[in-house]
């Protein structure tokens, strides 16, 4: 009797197991809605953080002495947030030089209009639509100061206003990142150990593996999309520089960014060979195409399919799903959420469907 009252005691009612379960999803569910406007900033970070481990491994060893303390994560966090704001800088103060030069332009087209230029009297096919289109619309002054009209100073302002608060947001939302960070260095093997820790209760012994497969389909997806989209990007600069490209190195660096995201680089070197087509270099803008298609087709079909796929041990169909499915639904984080997500989902998948299958060549009658 005393027995069964301690049980009794000891063990929560199932009635109360329920309410525990219900108390900690609506928990749950409300602390994500109180953070979800951080939630990005958060997974940035983890996304980071993931990244550079291998190299932040490496400077413990090297110093182990700043081990445990806040100096290596500051360092760390310095230099990532230098990473970043050295080229979006140097991109704000061009971007600035740009604009001027675009003024000048809008000047003289209001008082003399655009000429049509010489490469539209060549093109194949819809010649002479497209030339009288840019007679009508383009090449007086009057025509050209109609065209520029529709872009009124009240949407150029309200556009602006979109512009200003979209950068305010995401400087707020790059600090935090940094913040985030930092803890998340300067916490790694306690985090890692709680995050062991409860995957073990949750999933058995398929957590730690779906932590490792997030780990390495994030690392994967950065070698594979990042890294090849810088090399993508150095390779067209160079041809940018060499076919005559104006702001080759600028326009190197859009289409790296670009890049990251298949298919994105022919969208910047388009506009690079159209930029060619505007000083008349037909066979300037053939070669931007071929070299363009050339490094996309090799990069895109060879270097990532191996690098993305290898890491993460997923068909190249589902990394392409995964990433451009993940940039429609959460932007650039989609990138590496995308993959990363898919990862764990076959592998999950590829658990379920081999558990209990009898060995190869075995007579299950």
């Amino acid at each position: 009797m005393t027995e069964g009252r301690v049980d009794m005691v000891g063990q929560p009612l199932p009635r109360q197991k329920r309410a525990r379960l219900i108390l900690a999803l609506g928990l749950v569910a409300l602390g994500v809605w109180i953070i979800h406007d951080f939630l990005a900033s958060l997974v940035w970070a983890a996304v980071i953080a993931i990244a550079i481990s291998p190299l932040y491994e490496r400077a413990e060893r090297r110093w182990p002495h700043l081990r445990g303390g806040v100096t290596l994560p500051a360092i760390t966090t310095l230099v990532v947030a230098l990473l970043v704001l050295v080229p979006v800088s140097l991109g704000i103060i061009r971007a600035a030089s740009e604009a001027q030069d675009l003024v000048r332009w809008l000047t003289v087209a209001r008082e003399s209009g655009i000429p049509v230029p010489h490469w539209l009297y060549s093109i194949p096919f819809g010649r002479d639509a497209a030339v009288n289109w840019w007679q009508q619309h383009l090449a007086t002054p009057e025509a050209t100061q109609a065209e520029l009209a529709r872009f009124n100073n009240r949407a150029l302002l309200y556009h602006t206003q979109i512009v200003g608060k979209g950068l305010i947001h995401r400087s707020i939302i790059f600090l935090f990142t940094l913040l985030a960070l930092f803890f998340l260095l300067r916490d790694a093997d306690m985090l890692v150990g709680q995050l062991k820790s409860a995957g073990s209760r949750l999933f058995g012994p398929s957590g730690e593996r779906m932590g490792q497969q997030v780990v390495q389909s994030v690392r994967g997806t950065i070698d594979g999309l990042v890294l090849v989209g810088i090399g993508e990007g150095a390779v067209m600069a160079v041809a940018y520089l060499a076919l005559g490209v104006p702001h080759p190195l600028l326009l190197g660096a859009a289409t790296a960014i670009a890049a990251m995201i298949p298919f994105g680089a022919a969208v910047m070197f388009e506009i690079a060979a159209f930029a060619l087509l505007t000083q008349d270099a037909v066979t300037a803008a053939i070669l931007v195409n071929v070299i363009g298609f050339a490094v996309v087709g090799v990069a895109d079909h060879f270097v990532r399919p191996a690098l993305i796929g290898g890491a993460t041990r997923l068909p190249f169909l589902w990394v392409l799903v995964g990433i451009l499915g993940g940039v429609e639904t959460l932007g650039l984080l989609g990138l590496f959420v995308g993959p990363a997500t898919m990862a764990v989902l076959v592998m999950l998948w590829r658990e379920y469907v081999e558990r209990d299958l009898p060995p190869a060549g075995t007579d299950v009658g």
